[in-house]
């Protein structure tokens, strides 16, 4: 080999060294937008209702409407603009990823599976029982939510009930039982998730807002929710910056993904305008 390919060469060897010590310290990019959440103040409930309209949304997204410490409740955008679904689930009292290597005693009970349901086990964040039933929500439409809690001992049975605006009427999907030491509810909170993960959905924008939520006390006294803490996850292959939350048109928002811009630091504590509110009229077939 000559001289001069010899250089050629080194140079080639020494650019190929300085380029990946500055490509390591280059910032991959977001996998995912990142998880937004309201969380509401409120004292232990024997009833949760909330109203959500979604402003916003693309595949793989999870508007999370009604969420307690053992659960959660709200509808989802799946592989298409027409691939929508409600979904309610209850978590198990253990810990883990695997559904299977729970023990029976531990699990979720099926109390109730309402007509067009399906019902089945879930793990890989926990683990516990899930009811999914298409749900065909469009943008813009108000999407009405109810759960209730009943204490029976040591357990909690839970109960999602949906409104169907086009048969006017509520839809009881189901009523799970877990263990929860005699507890109500508790802890609750709204949020919105993206769960393609797949990059691109990372430059996409999910937007609802939320509002006209109440609860029931276990004392009977119904109480509005005016108050929430605006908050996100912290995985590191999420968008980190391309979030926002606030207040319009007298309800709560939320969005995430995309070209979102923030107009609040995390942890803000966010106040609906005081008006004069109403408790839901709930017209249960069922109570």
């Amino acid at each position: 080999m000559n001289m001069a390919r010899i250089a050629v060469v080194f140079v080639s060897l020494a650019w190929w060294v300085i380029l990946p010590a500055s490509a390591q310290t280059a910032t991959p990019p977001a996998k995912a937008a990142r998880s937004v959440h309201l969380g509401y103040p409120a004292p232990k409930a024997t009833m949760f209702y909330t109203e959500m309209v979604v402003e916003e949304s693309v595949n793989g997204s999870y508007f999370m409407a009604a969420g307690w410490n053992t659960g959660y409740f709200g509808i989802q955008q799946l592989g298409s603009t027409t691939n929508k679904v409600v979904i309610f689930s209850v978590w198990d009292p253990t810990r883990g990823d695997d559904a299977k290597a729970v023990p029976l005693e531990k699990r979720v009970e099926l109390l109730h599976e309402g007509e067009g349901v399906r019902i089945r086990r879930f793990g890989g964040e926990g683990t516990g029982g899930q009811c999914m039933a298409p749900f065909a929500w469009k943008i813009g439409e108000t999407n009405r939510f109810l759960v209730r809690a009943e204490v029976q001992g040591a357990k909690t049975a839970y109960t999602a009930w949906v409104w169907r605006g086009d048969r006017k009427d509520w839809w009881k999907l189901a009523t799970f039982r877990t263990q929860t030491g005699g507890q109500s509810l508790t802890g609750l909170y709204s949020f919105v998730e993206d769960f393609r993960r797949d990059t691109k959905s990372a430059t996409e924008r999910r937007r609802a807002r939320f509002g006209n939520g109440w609860v029931q006390t276990v004392a009977g006294e119904w109480i509005p929710l005016t108050k929430a803490r605006f908050t996100a996850s912290s995985a590191e292959w999420e968008a980190k910056e391309t979030i926002d939350a606030g207040v319009v048109d007298g309800w709560f928002r939320l969005a995430t993904g995309g070209a979102t811009k923030a107009t609040r630091p995390l942890d803000s504590r966010i106040e609906l305008p005081e008006v004069q509110r109403k408790p839901p009229q709930l017209d249960l077939l069922e109570r």
